[in-house]
């Protein structure tokens, strides 16, 4: 949960209270849903955040195992 709201911090800088207006999550958006960036609204980021909510949840615990991975200190 930690890691998903840290992600969620850092993506949507300078648009905290609208995250749909962040040029990280629509290029995110554009890439995984083929919408045009430029069209992205409200609307359109809770259709797709409720639709694919399984594959967000996967995603985030993906994120939390690789932060998890990253921060081990390396063994020469």
């Amino acid at each position: 949960m930690v890691a998903a709201l840290h992600f969620l911090w850092i993506a949507t800088r300078g648009h905290r209270f609208a995250p749909w207006r962040s040029p990280y999550l629509r290029w995110r958006l554009e890439t995984y849903s083929g919408l045009h960036a430029e069209q992205v609204g409200l609307a359109d980021f809770c259709r797709l955040a409720i639709k694919e909510r399984r594959q967000l949840i996967r995603f985030l615990r993906w994120l939390s195992e690789m932060k998890t991975y990253a921060a081990e200190p390396e063994i020469d």
